[in-house]
């Protein structure tokens, strides 16, 4: 099963987790210094030493170049690469779990980028994962490190333990509350980023924001770990709250039937639309107005994305196209 098919801790407000770790090879120049012929050298010895054994079954080893542009962005929107990943494929692989839990980027910004997504609020479980992927690799092969600066990266901004840890997090509530802003503010004060889904640049659809660590030369990784999920922990609170004030307001109810008979009825939707509809009926599913599973929305959420439609089609579909088959597929998802 897929991370977004698989209930969790927290499912009502967090969506998934996800740890990244930025490695480098001791031996080789950034990937910004390779040439494509040096790029496919570091992804061999990467895939040598970490697809051995039991370990080759669970994975596969996809070179960027055998997908297409849609396929790239759909992993993209699948957040098991990122967008600066899916940009340009050239020297670049992949190795992917078949759950998908585990993604491992090769010569994107560095080296090796090893990547755990689970759902809800699991990072102490995505941090060992991760951190039992990152041991392997360095049994086999010399990873740069500095004894005062820790492991090297091509970033300044990862220089130390490397590790990016996120949460990301359904807010409807808060958003609506006009609260974003000051949270926003109030978490930078505390090492903190909260930003849309797709991280830096994007912006927040579907009401989903992506709360992650800025912090990583002075601390260690499990002190990262630790002060992001105290803080999810307590915006998780919040947002709970102010869903309860949102849940007593009529009108409100109101706007969530609205939005499920939309999405029950609709012969189009538009990714956009069917983003802000689904946002309302996924509150109304986790406070009990609907009788929904969280699993089947957040699902949703993640294949009605444009080039995942595309990609599931097998063809390039025109967006009129895309929003006839995306208002079929959530009509027989929600029966």
């Amino acid at each position: 099963m897929k991370w977004y098919e698989n209930a969790a801790e927290h499912a009502d407000v967090v969506l998934s987790t996800r740890v990244r770790l930025a490695r480098n090879l001791k031996d080789y120049p950034f990937p910004a210094r390779l040439n494509e012929k040096g790029k496919d050298e570091v992804n061999a010895i990467v895939k040598e030493a970490l697809l051995c054994g039991e370990r080759a079954q669970e994975f596969d080893y996809v070179p960027m170049r055998s997908l297409s542009h849609t396929q790239c962005v759909s992993l993209a929107e699948k957040h098991l690469i990122s967008p600066e990943f899916a940009s340009d494929s050239a020297g670049r692989a992949l190795i992917l779990s078949k759950d998908e839990d585990v993604s491992i980027m090769l010569c994107e910004e560095d080296h090796v980028r090893v990547q755990v997504i689970y759902p809800g609020l699991s990072l102490e479980a995505a941090y060992e994962k991760a951190n039992a992927i990152d041991e392997a690799l360095s049994q086999k092969v010399s990873i740069a490190f500095d004894e005062r600066l820790g492991y090297l990266t091509q970033c300044p901004t990862n220089l130390g333990t490397g590790l990016r840890a996120s949460v990301m997090l359904h807010l409807p509530a808060l958003a609506r509350s006009g609260a974003m802003p000051r949270l926003a503010n109030t978490v930078a004060k505390l090492g903190l980023i909260l930003r849309g889904a797709y991280g830096e640049g994007s912006k927040p659809v579907g009401d989903l924001y992506q709360l992650s660590n800025q912090v990583t030369l002075g601390i260690s990784e499990t002190a990262a770990i630790r002060n992001l999920a105290s803080i999810a922990n307590q915006i998780i609170t919040q947002e709970k709250s102010a869903r309860e004030a949102l849940l007593k307001d009529d009108v409100f109810i109101d706007r969530i039937w609205r939005a499920f008979g939309i999405l029950n009825s609709a012969h189009m939707l538009s990714c956009n639309e069917f983003m802000d509809l689904v946002s309302l009926v996924r509150i109304g599913a986790a406070e009990g107005v609907l009788n929904i599973p969280l699993q089947t929305l957040t699902r949703l959420m993640v294949e009605m994305q444009p080039a995942t439609l595309n990609t599931a089609q097998g063809r390039s579909c025109t967006a009129a196209e895309r929003d006839v088959l995306r208002a079929k597929a959530v009509k027989e998802a929600l029966r």
